[in-house]
This record gives C-alpha cells, structure tokens and sequence, in this order.
C-alpha cells in the first residue's frame, strides 16, 4: 500500500472514531436533555436515585461471587476486603468518588500482599 492509501485508512479509522464517539454521546445524552426540561413526579425522582447504587452493585457482585462465569465458594479475599471497606466508605461519606478510589487503593494494596 502506498502512503497515500496508509493515509486514507488512517483518516477513515479516525473518522469512524469521532462519529462513534459523537453517536455515542448523542444517545446517552439525549434523554438527560428530554428529562431535564420535564418535571418528573415525585415517586420517580425517588425511584432514580436508586439507580447508582444498583449500577453500582451489578458492577461489583460478579467478581466477589463468581469465579470464571461459575459462583464459587472460594472467597477471594482481597475482594471481600477491599469491597467491604468500599461499602464503608460509600455509607460514611455518601461519595462514589472517593467510594471507587478507596475501594481499589484497598484492592490494588490487599493483592499486591504476598501469599
């Protein structure tokens, strides 16, 4: 292939990038846009605020309980650990922020323990 035709696929591999990326933010950000404008009632305003937490939580179970797809009754403990200390700091300081960052500084620090 000559530079020309390099080029060309290097832009094109660019382009489809941008325009995921822009179709991508459009579908996740239009519903944000519609729901800001409306006034939602009550009981689903209350029923969102659900849903990090439950996100959050979908997240993490697989990998405390299940082992390569199969649940095991092996518990990593590092896991364990490190998800109870999350679960500790997201009750204490209502933060995902610092609930996520503490979490993995704690899992990151249990699994480079030896044995």
């Amino acid at each position: 292939m000559n530079v020309s035709g390099e080029l060309a696929g290097e832009l094109f591999v660019w382009s489809m990038i941008v325009g995921i990326g822009i179709a991508t933010f459009l579908i996740r950000y239009a519903p944000i846009a519609l729901l800001a404008r409306l006034e939602l009632p009550a009981w689903l305003t209350q029923a969102l605020r659900y849903v990090p937490p439950a996100v959050m939580a979908a997240i993490i179970a697989p990998p405390l309980f299940f082992a390569d797809g199969a649940p095991t009754i092996h518990p990593d403990l590092a896991r364990i650990a490190a998800a109870t200390l999350a679960a500790a700091v997201a009750w204490r300081t209502r933060s995902t922020l610092w609930t996520v960052v503490l979490g993995m500084l704690a899992l990151w620090g249990l699994q480079a323990l030896p044995g």
